[in-house]
Order: structure tokens, then sequence, then C-alpha cells
């Protein structure tokens, strides 16, 4: 069981907006791939997921931007949970340059477990929760 998950990433052409920098939606797309990541990691796949019958769906993203990042630059986006309650959870980002070792932004994400059926939430079952350490102390 990992519990503070390191995913890596480069920036690519592509992530660079008209201000010559990292456009803000790539860090919602590097929040979720890393998500996916620890989970999957966990045991917890998108396909074991579905076969429960439930998955996460994202209520609400907050993300701080302290630096830019340039096209090129590898970052390591640290990740874990940090809370659990009923049929939510909440996890929280550290985005690191990793050439100065300096954090770039931070982020959280509040997280629903949903039925895929119903569309509506329902309790984390025990065996969700007991795959991962709950972090307090890391972000």
């Amino acid at each position: 069981m990992t519990a503070v998950y390191e995913y890596h990433i480069t920036v690519l052409p592509s992530d660079i907006d008209e201000n010559k920098h990292a456009n803000n939606l790539c860090y919602l797309r590097w929040m979720n791939e890393a998500a996916v990541a620890h989970s999957a990691e966990n045991g917890w796949s998108a396909r074991r997921y579905i076969e429960l019958g439930s998955t996460w769906f994202a209520r609400k993203h907050t993300i701080e931007y302290l630096l830019p990042v340039y096209e090129g630059e590898k970052l390591v986006i640290q990740t874990g949970v940090v809370d659990w309650k009923n049929v939510r959870s909440i996890r929280k980002y550290r985005f690191i340059r990793i050439k100065d070792d300096k954090t770039v932004a931070r982020a959280e994400t509040l997280w629903a477990f949903v039925n895929l059926t119903t569309g509506k939430p329902v309790r984390i079952p025990q065996e969700v929760t007991d795959a991962f350490f709950v972090v307090t102390d890391c972000f």
C-alpha cells in the first residue's frame, strides 16, 4: 500500500498555452491521472470499481498555482488521501519541479463515491478505505 504516491510527468508542447506556460487545465488532467494511478497501485483499478458498481466523481477541485512550469520541465506530483467520511474523500496533491525541488502548485479534490446505476452517492466500502493510508502531514 502506497500512502503518498508519486506520479511523474514531463510538460509537453501541447500543455503550453498562449502565456507560454502549462495551461491550468493540464493541472486538472494531471491530478486525475495521479489519483487513478495511485488507486490502481493500491489495487483499485477503474475496472475493479466498475465491477463493484461504483466509482469516484469529482465534486470540487481547488488549485493554488505558485510558480509557472514550461515545456520540457519534469514534475513529480505527490498525492494521497487525507480524509474519508461516509460517501466522500479528500485527496491532496503537491506539484514539485524536479530540477530545483520547488513546489509549483498545491491542490485538493473532494471526491464523492457514486453508484454507477443510480448516479447517487453511496457509502465507501471498507474494502476500499482499507486499501489506502490516510496521510495528514505531507501536503
